[in-house]
């Protein structure tokens, strides 16, 4: 399955995009515990320097006591017992601020009790002379003091060794991974790069191809306009220029018939009689493709707002000879305003309508039914997606005619397509190809639906505003 490139682009912007978001995390997370074993070690060794200075305090309380026991001077009981405890015990309070962790708040309380019982021992070792019990004693308590600090000092160094394994662990795999991801996101960034600076390049040769195209188009158009100005005016010179001969024939052979008609035989009578006919047709053919080349020309100074009753009004009162010869009936729906050339539209509805007058029933009355409906461009079927959303009139004209088979219902909109003889039915077979040329000139749709012996009808689809193309 093939993937345009601009997908892959999107999709190669997406995994670079969450590559970074990965890599910036993991980035983030290795920071943190960085910064969290940082904290945690400085926390480490400030519990450490406050258990040393608790000790040292002590031992040198313990170490004054023996020197004031031995040499019994005073100096050694300066500062005072009272002075040392009161600096231990200030040394145990920042201890017991810094600590959060509950074994070691366990551990602080049995310092405690052991620091209070020190503090007895110091205070009775500076009142008597004879120290021996209490130096004893004071080195047993100096004991479990410095057994109970060692225990608080190997638990933090356990936690810290704990997290320095972990971040160790957690290290070894994120680093190389932030490398990976990082690496992914910058080919991914190149190969970006690359494609787009491709993509450029191709966009600025289609810009410059289609430049050159549009101005080769513009050239055919303007000599397809030349053209077709040139056809105009050479079929309206032709047209005159073959009516002057008809005219003639025409001419001589009225006065030929007026003069001979008793003395040429009555087989030559009627051959100048078919020579008339023939005439006659060939002039209806030729003032019809006249209207054809200029059937469908809208300009915008010929564009205004109809009103489709009255003009369908103004259609069967032209008609009404025809229809009442048919013993005919028009039933019309009211229609919308539209825009559109008033002479076109005209011409288009006349054409339909003498069409079904044309091909009525003989032994029935000729029934003709005009409805119309307004949708959008989405539900009549338009194929532009520009004008979905566009109001556009449906209009159907139905009649009880002798119909026509399904299969011919696009080829009755070619110019000299005729489903009939010209004995059976008079016309040139252009009305219709000249309906289908004014319908479209309106930026609008036709069509036919028809079943021998059933009737026709005729579908023209013409938006209400004449949309101006881009």
């Amino acid at each position: 399955m093939h993937i345009s490139i601009h997908k892959k682009i999107r999709v190669g912007f997406f995994i670079a995009f969450t590559a970074i978001i990965g890599a910036s995390v993991v980035s983030y997370l290795i920071a943190k515990n960085l910064m969290h074993n940082a904290s945690r070690l400085q926390h480490a060794v400030e519990v450490s320097k406050r258990l040393e200075l608790i000790s040292r305090h002590l031992k040198d309380a313990e170490a004054a006591i023996r020197g004031y026991n031995i040499t019994h001077q005073q100096e050694f009981l300066h500062p005072s017992m009272s002075e040392r405890s009161v600096k231990i015990e200030k040394e145990y309070r920042k201890l017991r601020q810094i600590i959060d962790d509950p074994p070691q708040q366990r551990n602080l309380d049995t310092l405690k009790q052991l620091l209070d019982i020190k503090y007895g021992q110091l205070l009775a070792g500076a009142r008597q002379s004879s120290g021996s019990i209490s130096v004893k004693e004071g080195e047993l308590s100096m004991d479990q003091i410095d057994r109970k600090m060692q225990d608080m000092i190997a638990i933090e160094e356990a936690q810290l060794s704990e997290k320095s394994r972990a971040f160790t662990f957690f290290s070894n795999l994120w680093i190389p991974a932030v490398f990976i991801i990082s690496l992914i996101a910058i080919i991914i960034g190149i190969y970006s790069y690359v494609t787009l600076n491709r993509e450029f390049r191709l966009q600025l040769h289609i810009e410059s191809r289609m430049r050159s195209y549009q101005r080769e188009l513009q050239e055919n158009i303007n000599l397809l306009n030349k053209s077709n100005q040139e056809l105009e005016q050479f079929a309206y010179v032709a047209s005159h220029d073959l009516q002057e001969p008809l005219r003639k024939i025409s001419t001589f052979s009225d006065r030929l018939l007026l003069k001979y008609r008793d003395e040429i035989p009555p087989e030559a009578g009627q051959l100048v009689d078919r020579m008339v006919s023939a005439v006659g047709r060939m002039r209806v053919l030729i003032n019809d493709l006249l209207t054809f080349s200029r059937a469908g020309r809208i300009t915008p100074d010929t564009i205004a707002e109809i009103d489709l009753n009255e003009l369908l009004r103004d259609v069967l009162g032209d008609l009404d000879a025809p229809l009442q010869e048919k013993k005919g009936a028009v039933q019309t729906d009211p229609l919308p305003m539209i825009e559109g050339s008033d002479t076109g539209l005209h011409q288009l509805f006349q054409n339909i309508l003498s069409n079904s007058i044309k091909f009525a029933k003989p032994e029935c009355p000729l029934l003709i039914r005009i409805t119309g409906e307004t949708l959008t461009g989405r539900g009549a079927g338009v194929p532009s997606e520009k004008k979905a959303a566009e109001k556009y009139l449906r209009i159907r004209v139905q009649d009880n005619g002798i119909g026509f088979d399904p299969s011919y219902a696009d080829r009755i909109f070619l110019i000299f397509q005729r489903l009939h003889g010209v004995s059976e039915y008079k016309g040139t077979g252009i009305g219709l190809a000249i309906c289908k040329k004014i319908v479209e000139a309106h930026q609008g749709y036709i069509s036919a639906e028809g079943a021998p012996g059933e009737g026709a009808a005729f579908i023209i689809t013409l938006p209400l505003k004449q949309l101006r193309e881009d």
